[in-house]
């Protein structure tokens, strides 16, 4: 028996011996100071403005062979001070498994990726990492992928419990969008200079009886169909999407019709980057009963809509919509810094209270970016929001005359701490 146990092992041994293989272990560290005096919302009267240091630390195990790779993210994201000195435990829940996934080959085209993972598709408006927030966004899903040259097909499925049940599946994690089940497919072609996209998600929620929220009644489904697509013209780089929105709204359960559609160009002036551009997405009418408003549910809303965030992002959902008109500029300024500058005209899409004009207000952002060292830069961001006398119409009715402002600094940090290959 001894001997046979000593040939197995010899035996696995030899096989993974033969097969190329690598480990690495990557940090990644941020610490963020933010001013925040109308950000998100319009700033009220008598409130004193908000300030604090949020950080991010997390490690990512990365496995790669021939047949498998292994990912796994454990992060702590925090506050500074949320946790007493000298406590015994972490009593703020920080700490959290952020990724942990495998992609197994099944063959030289095809592979499945099962576990909790960020998808993440095009420009992220649809489905996103969603970086810029300290914990990020991730799913608990299965992908079938299919890669072959210039072609990509995934399909994905989720389906979503809050544990072990012993009877039903009723799911009562409410708020932000969250699904019971997801499924979706997402094809991309890509030519040298271009490529276009399809993407075809139905989100399911869980209904409940109208008379208690505790008794579950079905699942309601919401179906986004769609398209990204990039090409040149010119000397101009060209970009667009276009999304359908329709089946029952959430969380409202009602019949839905709603879209949202984009266009830019960038241009490359020698050292600067230039760019312009619009976005519309569908919005009820206030007053309205109508279902018309268009949410970009699982994407990164903070890069898209301003970065002061008063669309998409944990708010505006079956509201007005938006209307975006947008232009930037990317300076380099030395050797490795530079500065964006980005502007943003905002306006309702559906139709404002008392027949009111539908311009909300106009955004500006700056963000320098400075690299400081190998693996760690500096950020500094400042954003002022010059909102109309109409933005209280969709804010909850808080006063536009108070200054809105914000601003950051980051440091982040992401260096490679081991890495090795074997054989």
């Amino acid at each position: 028996m001894k001997k046979i146990t000593l040939l197995f092992s010899l035996l696995i041994f030899s096989v993974f011996n033969s097969i190329a293989q690598e480990f690495s272990l990557d940090a990644d560290l941020r610490q963020r100071f933010e001013y925040r005096h109308g950000f998100i919302t319009l700033f009220p009267d008598a409130a004193d403005p908000a300030a604090f240091v949020r950080q991010r630390a997390r490690l990512n195990f990365k496995y790669n062979s021939e047949k498998l790779n292994v990912f796994i993210a454990i992060q702590d994201v925090s506050t500074w001070g949320d946790t007493r000195q000298i406590f015994p435990t972490d009593g703020n829940d920080s700490f959290m498994l952020f990724q942990a996934w495998a992609e197994l080959d099944l063959d030289e085209n095809w592979s499945t990726k099962l576990g909790r993972q960020i998808i993440a598709y095009d420009d992220q408006r649809i489905f996103g990492g969603l970086d810029w927030a300290m914990q990020g966004r991730f799913h608990d899903a299965a992908l079938l992928k299919y890669k072959k040259a210039d072609v990509q097909f995934d399909l994905g499925f989720a389906f979503s419990q809050q544990g072990e049940s012993v009877l039903g599946t009723t799911y009562n994690v409410l708020g932000f969008f969250t699904y019971k089940a997801m499924q979706y497919g997402y094809f991309k072609k890509n030519w040298e200079k271009s490529s276009l996209s399809l993407l075809a998600l139905n989100t399911g929620f869980q209904r409940f009886d109208n008379s208690t929220s505790a008794v579950a009644d079905g699942v309601y489904y919401t179906q986004t169909i769609g398209s990204y697509f990039t090409f040149p013209l010119g000397a101009v780089n060209i970009s667009g999407s276009a999304y359908y929105q329709f089946g029952d709204a959430y969380p409202v359960d009602e019949s839905l019709s709603a879209y949202q559609v984009a266009l830019n160009a960038t241009y490359k002036a020698g050292s600067t980057l230039l760019g312009v551009g619009a976005e519309l997405l569908s919005g009820s009418d206030q007053g309205s009963t109508d279902h018309k408003s268009f949410f970009p549910l699982y994407g990164t809303n903070h890069k898209l809509n301003g970065f002061m965030d008063y669309f998409y992002v944990g708010n505006h959902a079956n509201n007005v919509g938006l209307n975006d008109f947008h232009a930037k500029a990317i300076f380099k300024i030395g050797k490795t810094s530079s500065l964006l500058v980005e502007g943003h005209y905002f306006a309702s899409n559906g139709e404002l209270a008392g027949d009111a004009d539908n311009y909300l207000g106009t955004e500006l952002d700056l963000v320098y970016t400075q690299p400081l060292i190998k693996n760690v830069k500096l950020q500094l961001g400042y954003s002022h929001m010059f909102a109309s006398k109409n933005m209280p119409l969709i804010k909850g009715g808080t006063t536009s005359d108070n200054t809105n402002n914000w601003g950051w600094a980051m440091l982040v940090i992401n260096p490679n701490l081991f890495k090795h290959s074997f054989k």
